[in-house]
């Protein structure tokens, strides 16, 4: 069989596999000290999953005496947990160097993201410092074969829904290549994420125009449009057709993803402040205010971070989920439901099995081109 036969044939052999993954029992491990207040939202976080996902087990890393009390007055969730005691932790503002030292073997960062490696988990979910998160990962899990470096990948509120945005802050600077692995990673995610056959995946770049942008995005474009790659590549993005849900992944380097996701971040917030302002301005505002409540918390229930919550580090022999450090139990279990997702559809395989195809593609494409060009 053709590299190109082979590419295009990855998708009905992954799905082959999909209803033995939705059957499995899956457990998620939960670094329950992660965050800025720990256990007392990782554990109510995971009470409110449990309701969601009856027969979810999942393994507590952390403080015993603190898990266990908050536990107490969670019958149901404490019967489908197993806690690890550690007494090591990572602190928020830890460098990860530091952290993978001092708690390499110790931290329950490090167990939990270990009980994946050991197939004691299927996943891992962890609102603690992101550098040490990463550091951890690549450490216990390493990347797949194929993959230079790993991407996080951040769930996007769309006007036509969600969308997939990666990097926002694992790799800064991407090459070409680079960027063609996370385009390939992010169309496996939502493809997993929204159960899209072939979801679309668009460029991040100052213009739409094939001329613009810095010479590694000129290049990924041109290899992505050259190529036909077994993806649905929809060409260059600006930074205001992601909201616009003009395509379902956006691709893009650390640098530019993460000030983009911090910027749209402070922008919902400011959005929502000027909307408080104005509708408290005066007695005829409350009245329409009072009037329009119910269109109101739609708007609000749309723009709630919580409820888009959830980082994936894709490009890992594993599955580990990046929640915020200051969400609540609101947002740690959407985490947790990204988590739960990625493993039912088989994100792993289906990254794994997706750039092997790629790059056949490309060895077999560009290496001719390349021997044609020296002779």
């Amino acid at each position: 069989m053709s590299p190109r036969r082979k590419a295009l044939s990855w998708r009905s052999r992954i799905n082959g596999n999909y209803e033995v993954l939705k059957t499995e029992k899956i457990t998620i491990a939960l670094d329950a000290m992660g965050g800025d207040l720990g256990p007392e939202v990782v554990i109510p976080g995971a009470a409110l999953a449990a309701l969601r996902h009856p027969g979810v087990k999942f393994q507590l890393f952390g403080d015993q005496a603190k898990i266990s009390a908050l536990l107490s007055d969670k019958p149901k969730l404490k019967a489908v947990c197993e806690i690890h005691h550690s007494d090591v932790h990572v602190a928020m503002d830890d460098k990860p160097s530091q952290a993978l030292r001092r708690g390499r073997g110790k931290s329950g960062m490090w167990h939990s993201i270990d009980a994946v490696h050991k197939g004691a988990a299927n996943a891992v979910v962890s609102a603690g410092n992101t550098g040490a998160l990463m550091a951890m990962s690549r450490f216990i899990l390493r990347t797949l074969p194929g993959i230079e470096r790993p991407a996080i990948a951040a769930i996007w509120p769309t006007s036509t829904g969600k969308c997939v945005v990666l990097d926002v802050g694992a790799t800064v600077g991407a090459d070409a290549r680079q960027l063609i692995e996370f385009a390939v990673m992010g169309e496996a995610m939502a493809s997993c994420l929204f159960n899209i056959e072939q979801p679309s995946v668009g460029l991040l770049n100052i213009g739409v125009e094939e001329v613009k942008g810095n010479e590694e995005v000129k290049e990924a474009g041109r290899l992505l449009r050259e190529l036909k790659l077994p993806l649905h590549y929809a060409g260059f993005v600006e930074g205001d057709d992601i909201g616009k849900g003009k395509v379902h992944v956006v691709v893009t380097e650390g640098f530019t993803g993460n000030v983009a996701l911090k910027t749209a971040e402070g922008t919902a917030k400011q959005i929502t402040s000027f909307l408080r302002n104005a509708l408290s301005s005066s007695l005829m505002s409350k009245l329409g205010a009072f009037f329009a409540k119910d269109a109101f918390f739609a708007l609000k229930e749309r723009m709630d971070p919580r409820r888009h919550n959830g980082g994936v580090f894709l490009g890992l022999n594993g599955v580990v989920v990046k929640s915020h450090g200051g969400t609540d139990a609101l947002g740690f279990a959407t985490a947790i439901d990204v988590a739960i997702d990625m493993v039912r559809n088989g994100l792993t395989h289906k990254i794994a099995s997706d750039v092997a195809a790629v790059h056949a593609i490309m060895t077999a494409d560009i290496a001719p081109n390349a021997q044609q060009a020296a002779e």
